[in-house]
């Protein structure tokens, strides 16, 4: 069912590695034009380079997503560069796991403005253009933690994760008609972002990261959503290691 990516013209955030960087190969490998954002340009341009290499085409984008202005400018190149744009993936996220009573709010704060304000600024960016061309697709990738609360340590993570799926739902019963949205939920999948954690809790999250599957298994849950015809809107995907419990 891939004629449902083929031309479309896609932006991901957090597009540099992990998730975001196998979705986007997956997706340009299925004909899309693949936009990809982060803040290590290098990365990026890595990725660039082996979608080009295969005969894809995508470009790269420096982006914080925590700058309101970064994140309009980046949806504005995306439309001068390729003419429209069809689905965004608010992929970016940071999650430092510590205990509450540890206080570390600088850990609050990131998480708050990466997971929660940066999710929200992709969609002011792009929802009054997708309303405007009548269609869209936006994909938010939550969590488990934003199912199941995931303490000692994950609390604060969870609030935000919490919040992005309740956000995609919200967001869905307003727009839905004509644009579709899509919460993608995974459990431990590797990627960058176990290394958010320092101090105490490293090695916990590091052994609970053991059972991860790898970052192609969301890509592919990813693109099952984005190819479906324009009246079917998958709304929510919760995906996990076979061995994970919670």
């Amino acid at each position: 069912m891939t004629n449902g990516i083929e031309g479309k013209v896609i932006l991901i955030t957090g597009g540099s590695t992990g998730i975001g960087a196998e979705t986007a190969r997956l997706l340009a490998g299925h004909g899309a034009k693949v936009a990809v954002a982060a803040r290590r340009k290098e990365k990026l341009d890595e990725v660039v380079a082996a979608i080009t290499a295969q005969g894809g085409e995508a470009q790269a984008y420096t982006l914080d997503v925590t700058v309101k202005a970064q994140m309009e400018a980046v949806v504005a190149a995306v439309v001068a560069n390729f003419g429209r744009i069809d689905v965004l993936i608010n992929n970016a996220g940071v999650m430092p796991i510590r205990a509450m009573a540890e206080v570390n709010t600088e850990e609050w704060d990131a998480m708050i403005d990466v997971n929660l304000r940066g999710t929200l600024y992709g969609i002011a960016a792009t929802l009054p253009r997708f309303i405007a061309q009548g269609s869209g697709h936006i994909i938010n990738v939550s969590s488990v933690a934003g199912i199941k609360v995931f303490a000692p340590g994950g609390t604060v993570y969870s609030g935000t994760k919490f919040a992005v799926s309740a956000i995609s739902e919200g967001l869905r019963q307003e727009v839905g008609e004509k644009i579709r949205v899509t919460s993608v939920e995974p459990g431990a999948v590797e990627s960058d972002l176990k290394f958010s954690t320092s101090g105490a809790a490293t090695e916990t999250v590091l052994d609970f990261y053991k059972q991860a599957i790898p970052a192609s298994s969301v890509a592919r849950a990813i693109a099952f959503a984005v190819e479906q015809p324009a009246d079917v809107d998958i709304n929510a995907i919760v995906l996990r290691p076979t061995k994970q419990e919670f």
